[in-house]
């Protein structure tokens, strides 16, 4: 069983690395983007496209940036009790929040599933100017919901090993 747990955690783990080191250089694409919609409008003929093509990056950027950042423990965490706990009441208390974690993501993911099963269906399209079809950013949506929520599993199993003693 440990052993089972253990490759879900690396397999996870190594997924989401990669998949985060990619959604690193989304920033870049992002600046690209505002440089463009910035040239344009100096130039007199500002795009329809650049406001909502750099949400939308944006929103990439974050979804699938998420799951890197809670394996990085980069995320905020209030540290004012939490720190001065030994690792096994730190790991009791990092299970119980990340359960709270767990029912989010799967209300979240239900959603969006939900959502992009909509778009596909009726060709859901942005009501702006430029209109562009909403599937492929509900697309990442789930995506990254998915790999947040597949995170949050392996931390929870990281902890639970934690308070039985044992490492992953």
């Amino acid at each position: 069983m440990i052993r089972a747990a253990s490759l879900f955690v690396r397999l996870v783990d190594k997924m989401n690395y990669g998949v985060g080191r990619v959604a690193m250089y989304l920033l870049f694409v992002l600046m690209g983007i505002l440089m463009w919609s910035t040239i344009s409008k100096a130039a007199g003929a500002p795009s329809l496209w650049t406001l909502e093509m750099a949400q939308f990056v944006m929103v990439a950027y974050f979804v699938l940036g998420g799951p890197y950042a809670m394996q990085m423990g980069a995320h905020v965490r209030m540290d004012l009790f939490y720190a001065q706990q030994n690792p096994v009441r730190q790991a009791w208390w990092d299970a119980i929040t990340v359960l709270a974690l767990i029912f989010y993501l799967g209300v979240m993911l239900w959603g969006a599933i939900d959502s992009t099963a909509y778009a596909l269906h009726y060709n859901e399209r942005s009501p702006t100017a430029w209109r562009p079809y909403l599937w492929p950013i509900k697309v990442i949506l789930c995506v990254g919901f998915a790999l947040m929520l597949l995170q949050a599993m392996a931390a929870l199993i990281r902890d639970v090993a934690t308070i039985r003693g044992k490492t992953i």
